[in-house]
């Protein structure tokens, strides 16, 4: 479940009590590692999801950032010329340590009962970041550099295709089964748009880690993605997540059999009535088949949801019953058998 530990969990909220600084609590291994189980200990979920953040590893490649309590994340000195460009270097892994401590360890708890999932962030959605200076609903200046300095913003997406390529390689090493990159802010783009200054650099890192770790398996999600899944298919992913605004069974069938998805109950669902939340998993569930789907929400869950929803959507995930909803399938099983 996308955001599956954090401040909707009374556990979380009371050690972030002792633990005020968001940055503490995503950068020192014990907390990464407490926090990342506190969901797991709770619902015994099919993956346990890292406690990091997507800018996480910006210091490692030269882009210090705060997080303070209104604005969020704040980059002091983004960059949006070639001078800027120089502050620039290769992936320090040895300062992203924490990460692949927890990812170790994480797996040793886990064992075999669960996958031990690990993500990134997307050269344009951290780009994002770095150029506006932090969180910002209009991208007008990154999206002006688009058309005023075209080459800084390419030497910038291509030095974070190179860092993110590392990173992942690293949390795969460390003990990650799985890898999503979240391209959150790629939605923002116009579609021609993603195809020019998003797309190729996914599909470079992609390509690269295919390469070097061939057997994990790799998610694309794209916040505000209805528009682009005939774009996302050949990047090269073997699942792509749908958000909760586009239809599971329209997203199937513009995506083809050969893509798994993932997804897509609206997360305001785990505010409703509990038997309204079991239908549209229901509903999610028959919308996507028999085959090649990961039960998800369409976005992170959101702060205040009751603790008693998110146990109630891991109750019905796990009592579903495959051969009631589809008995065709389950039939031509035990044919091949």
């Amino acid at each position: 479940m996308m955001r599956q530990a954090g401040r909707y969990m009374a556990v979380y909220r009371k050690l972030a009590e002792k633990y005020p600084s968001f940055r503490e609590r995503s950068e020192t291994t014990d907390l990464i590692v407490k926090i990342s189980l506190q969901p797991w200990e709770a619902f015994r979920p099919d993956g346990v999801i890292i406690f990091s953040d997507i800018l996480t590893p910006l210091p490692a490649f030269g882009v210090p950032f705060d997080i303070e309590e209104v604005r969020g994340p704040v980059i002091h000195s983004p960059i949006r010329d070639e001078n800027a460009l120089k502050a620039l270097h290769t992936i320090d892994l040895e300062k992203l340590d924490f990460v692949g401590e927890s990812l170790k360890i994480l797996r040793h708890e886990v064992g075999d009962k669960a996958a031990v999932l690990g993500f990134v962030g997307a050269p344009w959605t951290i780009a994002t970041y770095i150029v506006e200076g932090g969180t910002t609903r209009t991208y007008t200046t990154i999206k002006r550099m688009c058309h005023t300095s075209p080459h800084v913003l390419e030497a910038l997406l291509s030095h974070l295709t190179e860092a993110i390529t590392e990173y992942i390689v690293y949390q795969i090493k460390s003990g990650a089964h799985c890898i999503q990159i979240f391209d959150s802010w790629g939605g923002q783009l116009p579609p021609q748009m993603w195809e020019r200054w998003s797309k190729p650099y996914i599909k470079q890192i992609v390509d690269a880690v295919r390469k070097r770790c061939p057997e994990t398996p790799l998610v694309l999600y794209i916040n505000g993605n209805g528009g682009l899944l005939e774009r996302m298919k050949d990047v090269g992913v073997d699942v792509i997540g749908l958000d909760w605004t586009v239809d599971m069974a329209d997203g199937r069938s513009r995506l083809g059999p050969e893509v798994s998805v993932q997804g897509n109950v609206d997360p305001a669902y785990l505010f409703s009535p509990l038997p309204a939340l079991t239908d549209e998993i229901h509903r999610v569930v028959r919308c996507a088949g028999p085959r090649g789907h990961i039960l998800n929400l369409g976005h992170g869950v959101l702060v205040g949801t009751p603790e008693e929803a998110v146990a109630h959507f891991f109750e019905v995930a796990k009592s579903f019953k495959f051969d009631e909803f589809f008995p065709q399938v389950t039939e031509e099983s035990k044919l091949v058998v």
